[in-house]
């Protein structure tokens, strides 16, 4: 990234605080990295970059000598699940990793205070979606976060330029599920939802159910819905209420 607008953006949107720690996913060359540190300098805060690539590791370590920074060797969707510690999520991540990151996120018990990253500028708009453009992604996401963009970014912002537009997302963690069986009853629930985006929520739920219409149909009511509704219409109150509908 060499938009230092964006940059200082993403950092500011941190809230830093005073002994924070900062968990990067592929610092790259230290383009958020080194700027990060300096805004870490007065609050005392840590920065752990996770870098894939042993050769970019070993350049941002020898940039990065004698500061709070630790650069690590590996794969962040292995390696953020073993941070105990309290921290804060950043990274202009891969775009092609942002749907397992994402459910590596979800799924993980002890997850950041609080995430930045900057991603396709279309999974973005997925992601902070309400009705009527509810999908998966959306669904699976605010279930444990409130996800909105705080910026927009074009290809020129970056060496290389993509070929795609990106979005900067901030995700406020905010579990509306605590327990575990309720969580996978959940998750049951919207990828029968969202199976078959075209077909009513009745179609979706009688099939993937296994359920006779009638029976459907009752579940919908309960949740305020007729069962003629599109998934893309059912809200997230709605799909967790129909979710709870399956103990």
């Amino acid at each position: 990234m060499v938009n230092k607008a964006a940059i200082a953006k993403i950092i500011s949107a941190l809230d830093l605080q005073k002994s924070d720690v900062v968990v990067e996913i592929g610092p790259g060359g230290g383009a958020l990295t080194l700027p990060l540190l300096e805004k870490c300098q007065d609050l005392n805060c840590r920065v752990v970059a996770i870098e894939k690539d042993a050769k970019l590791a070993a350049a941002l370590g020898n940039r990065t000598k004698n500061t709070r920074a630790e650069v690590m060797v590996g794969d962040a969707l292995k390696l953020l699940p073993e941070i105990a510690a309290p921290y804060k999520l950043v990274g202009n991540i891969p775009y092609y990793i942002t749907g397992k990151l994402l459910r590596t996120l979800g799924e993980m018990e002890k997850k950041p205070d609080l995430i930045v990253l900057t991603i396709q500028k279309e999974v973005a708009e997925r992601l902070t979606a309400q009705p009527p453009r509810m999908n998966l992604l959306a669904a699976a996401t605010q279930i444990w976060s409130k996800p909105r963009i705080i910026a927009r970014l074009k290809p020129k912002d970056f060496r290389p330029p993509p070929k795609v537009d990106s979005a900067v997302i901030k995700l406020e963690i905010e579990p509306k599920i605590e327990e575990k069986p309720a969580l996978e009853r959940y998750y049951r629930l919207i990828k029968i939802l969202f199976k078959q985006p075209r077909k009513t929520v009745l179609n979706n739920l009688s099939t993937g159910l296994k359920i006779g219409k009638n029976e459907a149909v009752e579940i919908a009511k309960k949740c305020g819905l007729t069962g003629a509704e599109r998934p893309q219409n059912v809200s997230l109150s709605q799909a967790l209420q129909m979710s709870l509908e399956l103990e």
